[in-house]
């Protein structure tokens, strides 16, 4: 019997990895869940799996949670504070954090910390801290293994292999929703139609991502600190049906590549039993159906986040910190229609020449990013937020030119 612990428990991996353990109940116990704010699911799974203990990010929800379990004998702990002590308890085989965004990092830092193997879906821990968790992984004699489809492709296809063979890694990605729409309508682009991707069924930051592609540059990073490969090596490539997850090219000119249909039950079950292979019976791929496999090179023009990426890695530092976090909270600010879609990545190559970066950061100086990142992209917001007010005063008249040229001079001084 394996003990996991699912950090992100509500979201789509996590979710996905309770049905993996639905499908091998025998061989899995759950022990510990956390949740961000669902409250109701996270109560729903909890009596289904009965953890030992469980958590809940909001404290608005913490006395629902608390008082549907409350004959249950489920501990019930509250906050931030309660899902990093559920981070930091080690009686478990593994921890699998499908926490989304930044918020996952110190969760992971804290399992590594207690001795914890990971199975890692929060691609953010290694692309803020990829050299600080790759270092403490080492140190302590740990496992990563990667849940994200791409990254477990690569990690298949090398199982065997030697490292000084590998010639490059070649990351597929779908393109998204928008791969072929006209670059001049992007700005016209709403979160509805972002949210629409044509492969894979994700949550909702996840797949803003998708469709600006940073996700692909996100893994670009992830990948290197995973395989401890040179960027030069990296590369990325266009693939719509999201059939061939990734590929490696060795040095004989060889390629392997790992297949499948868009599911995440794949790689979270073979992270969670590796080196064994289940004879689960999830959905099998009909090459019959599959009329044909395309591929194209990426725009860089038209995604300009995966340039970004790649920059901030050359950056180095807190560089791809910065990154990831402004990306964040520019796509939550696109969700709640503060900004336009093409405000993502000049959100993020404003911030990357703005906010100052650290070389050879510190654990505290890469977990300070985030609030540092809020804080740019609500004063940005708000700047600009400004000078659209100005504008529509400007266009009634209802103010004279100096007062117009005054308020746009204070605007600016905000941004």
């Amino acid at each position: 019997m394996k003990n996991i612990s699912i950090l992100g428990s509500t979201g789509s991996i996590g979710t996905n990895t309770l049905n993996v353990v639905e499908a091998n109940k025998k061989d899995l116990k759950v022990k510990y869940l956390t949740a961000g704010s669902n409250g109701k699911l996270l109560v729903e799974q909890a009596l289904k799996f009965h953890p030992n203990a469980i958590a809940i990010a909001d404290d608005k929800q913490y006395s629902l949670v608390k008082g549907e379990l409350k004959s249950s004998g489920i501990e019930v702990l509250a906050g931030r504070e309660g899902v990093l002590e559920i981070s930091r308890r080690n009686d478990v085989d593994m921890v699998l954090n499908s926490i989304v965004g930044a918020p996952g990092l110190e969760p992971t830092y804290l399992a590594i910390q207690a001795g914890n193997n990971i199975a890692l879906s929060n691609k953010e821990s290694l692309v803020m801290a990829g050299d600080i968790i790759m270092s403490m992984l080492k140190e302590k004699n740990l496992t990563i293994l990667p849940v994200d489809s791409e990254h477990s492709a690569i990690f298949q296809c090398l199982v065997g292999e030697e490292h000084s063979s590998i010639k490059r890694l070649i990351l597929t990605g779908s393109g998204g929703p928008f791969r072929k729409y006209p670059l001049e309508k992007f700005s016209k682009i709403k979160p509805e139609n972002a949210l629409k991707h044509p492969t894979w069924n994700m949550g909702r930051k996840i797949t803003i991502d998708s469709a600006t592609m940073m996700n692909k540059g996100l893994e670009v990073i992830e990948a290197k600190w995973l395989f401890d490969i040179p960027l030069e090596k990296v590369d990325i490539i266009i693939h719509p049906q999201s059939i061939i997850h990734s590929m490696v090219e060795f040095i004989d000119g060889s390629m392997k590549a790992q297949l499948g249909l868009p599911d995440m039950k794949l790689p979270i079950q073979y992270a969670i039993f590796y080196p064994e292979r289940r004879n689960v019976a999830w959905e099998n791929t009909d090459f019959t159906k599959i009329s044909e496999l395309n591929f194209e090179a990426p725009d860089y023009k038209r995604f300009p986040c995966i340039r970004l990426a790649y920059e901030s890695l050359e950056r180095g530092g807190t560089a791809p910190g910065i990154l990831n976090v402004v990306n964040e909270q520019a796509v939550y600010a696109f969700l709640d229609n503060k900004i336009k879609f093409t405000d993502i990545p000049g959100l993020v190559e404003k911030a990357l020449s703005d906010i100052t970066i650290i070389d050879n950061p510190n654990i505290q100086d890469i977990l300070n990013i985030e609030q540092i990142g809020i804080e740019f992209v609500n004063r940005e917001i708000s700047g600009v937020n400004r000078m659209h007010e100005i504008s529509i005063k400007n266009g009634n008249m209802t103010l004279s030119d100096e007062e117009i040229q005054n308020e746009i001079i204070e605007a600016r001084k905000s941004l």
